[in-house]
């Protein structure tokens, strides 16, 4: 949306989606002088041989040229990095692969696990929080698995030090579909309508928050249908309106690529990245990949609140304001975002899955709710209470 007056862009809406603009820019050619420090480049993706680069990781100057070079491309470039070898004793791999089945093997006795944001439902598998999950099985397995420099480095090259790593499993058995195209966490997990409110500057922020990555678990020829990636497609402005339409998703299924990976490789790419798994059409692979998002620092509050209890004392007074005309409902929605937590994450995504949407319901949403629906002050607290206990993790 332009400011007729001043000229500006300050909000996204339905019409900055220009497919012919999201054409040209994914049409790019990566050229080997961006990426010097590339063993090869497919598809517009660049190759690292992680093997010949770890050296480098142990010193601090050469460890900074190649983060540098590796932000350039997440940023400015083809928006993804491809690390050969990342793991270079592929037992570690072997060893969470085995801690992973046997979660996916309980949850599915349990009737956990269930639930994917960008898939049908079918043969695929979601281990969410795989991160706690594998640390409190194997913790000698999981220091092994992530004290991996090449992981590290790629994870600083985006967000500095502090990061904040979370996980999550996703095996897609022989037959599996394919996700549709989206792009990732934050505004990736919100719908067109929910993006559109945000105004142009957070949809450029939004993108440097999280860093995606994916380990590969198995070799990953094409047929097993590693991840759909379209280079380039993180530079689109307005993105993270444009994936949910049905003519940008229809070119992405013209125009992506996939690169094949063996057991051990790692690939990492920017959130704001049009991608989406691919589709298993191997007669006998169980394409595991470990899901790793990864979060800034930044992306925190200084102060810890008890929003429960002050969500509790408010819902009273909101009720008698309401009833007694003296807030407009523009006035109510301020107070409750002033007061109750507007985000639905982090949550325990196993007890908390999303439904009916890309996220599930949040505490300002819960209390909205309650007063528009006129609550009783027990119903709130326990739905509070049930709330709080889904998203425990």
């Amino acid at each position: 949306m332009v400011d007729q007056t001043f000229g500006y862009i300050g909000y996204f809406d339905r019409e900055s989606c220009d497919l012919d603009e999201f054409k040209v820019l994914t049409s790019q050619q990566l050229e080997a002088a961006d990426v010097p420090h590339a063993a090869a480049i497919e598809k517009n993706v660049p190759l690292y041989d992680m093997e010949a680069l770890r050296p480098a990781l142990e010193d601090t100057e050469k460890r900074r040229v190649l983060m540098a070079e590796w932000a350039h491309v997440l940023r400015h470039s083809a928006g993804v990095i491809a690390l050969k070898r990342a793991y270079a004793d592929t037992r570690v791999i072997d060893r969470a692969s085995d801690v992973f089945d046997a979660i996916i093997a309980d949850e599915k006795a349990g009737a956990a696990g269930k639930g994917d944001h960008f898939a049908a439902s079918g043969a695929n598998d979601r281990v969410w929080n795989s991160l706690q999950k594998q640390c409190l099985r194997d913790p000698e397995g999981f220091a092994l698995y992530f004290g991996n420099t090449s992981i590290a480095a790629a994870c600083e090259a985006w967000l500095g030090p502090n990061y904040q790593v979370t996980a999550q499993v996703n095996q897609v058995r022989p037959g599996g579909k394919a996700q549709s195209a989206h792009r990732d966490y934050h505004l990736g997990f919100q719908t067109a309508d929910q993006s559109a409110q945000y105004p142009a500057h957070a949809h450029e922020v939004t993108a440097t928050l999280t860093l995606q990555g994916a380990v590969a678990h198995c070799d990953m020829p094409l047929d097993s249908g590693p991840t759909k990636l379209l280079p380039f497609s993180q530079l689109y402005p307005a993105g993270y309106l444009g994936f949910h339409d049905a003519d940008h998703r229809a070119y992405f299924e013209d125009a992506y690529i996939q690169v094949p990976l063996e057991k051990g490789d790692a690939v990492f790419f920017n959130p704001a990245l049009f991608h989406a798994a691919g589709e298993n059409r191997s007669a006998d692979i169980n394409r595991m990949v470990n899901l790793l998002q990864v979060s800034s620092a930044f992306g925190r509050a200084m102060e810890a609140i008890d929003r429960f209890a002050m969500t509790g004392a408010l819902f009273p007074a909101l009720v008698a304001l309401k009833q007694g005309g003296r807030m407009t409902a523009s006035e109510l929605d301020a107070a409750i975002a002033a007061c109750a937590e507007g985000y639905s994450f982090p949550t325990n995504l196993d007890t908390d899955p999303p439904v009916g949407g890309l996220a599930p319901e949040s505490q300002a949403d819960l209390l909205r709710r309650a007063v528009q629906e006129g609550w009783t002050d027990d119903q709130l607290v326990q739905a509070l209470s049930q709330m709080a206990t889904r998203q425990a993790a």
